[in-house]
């Protein structure tokens, strides 16, 4: 499955040290723009010590115009959600293997919902029907977030009803496969979605 990596790039939450090294100043400023307001982040319970969520430090190096290199892996960062792990173990090992993507999992809407603001993926590979919650409503829920702007969503599904397909759109899907579907093509969508 998806493998754990613990670069720059994987985490989610990031010390006051570590920001510093990412952005390439002193300890000292990061902490000066913590307390100030111009990074947001929070305080360890009990502790001095102070704590910047991923999102956070992508927005405030965007603001200051820091290059986002050193928190880039150079992949593009792919989720798939599906409740079939047969389709989920494919998905991986298949994008994986093209050596452009970074792949992780979600086997239902809930999964995924947590998995987005963690993993921040350029492209959501969804499957329309899931066990809690279906394709629409995720849709939906990662357009009205504005941090979502940029992400891709795919839609997979068996069904290819065409008034089902245009509701998936307006609920903010930006294409749809019918499966089963060739990984090359899905490669192909992806990379017409984004700039591998």
């Amino acid at each position: 499955m998806a493998k754990n990596g613990r670069g720059p790039a994987m985490k989610t939450v990031y010390t006051t040290g570590e920001v510093a090294e990412i952005c390439k100043v002193s300890q000292q400023t990061v902490i000066r723009c913590f307390d100030n307001g111009k990074l947001r982040g929070f305080r360890v319970p009990g502790s001095r010590f102070r704590r910047i969520p991923r999102e956070s430090l992508l927005a405030f190096m965007k603001e200051n115009g820091i290059p986002l290199d050193s928190l880039e892996s150079g992949k593009k960062r792919v989720l798939a959600v599906d409740d079939d792990d047969a389709i989920l173990e494919m998905l991986v090992e298949l994008l994986e293997r093209d050596g452009r993507f970074e792949v992780r999992v979600a086997r239902g809407g809930y999964e995924a919902g947590m998995l987005t603001q963690q993993f921040q993926p350029e492209v959501i590979i969804l499957d329309y029907k899931l066990p809690d919650i279906d394709g629409n409503r995720v849709c939906r829920t990662i357009r009205a977030n504005p941090n979502f702007a940029d992400t891709k969503i795919i839609i997979i599904s068996g069904v290819a009803d065409p008034d089902e397909i245009q509701e998936l759109k307006a609920a903010g899907a930006d294409d749809f496969l019918k499966k089963p579907f060739q990984i090359d093509e899905l490669i192909s969508r992806i990379t017409q979605l984004v700039s591998v």
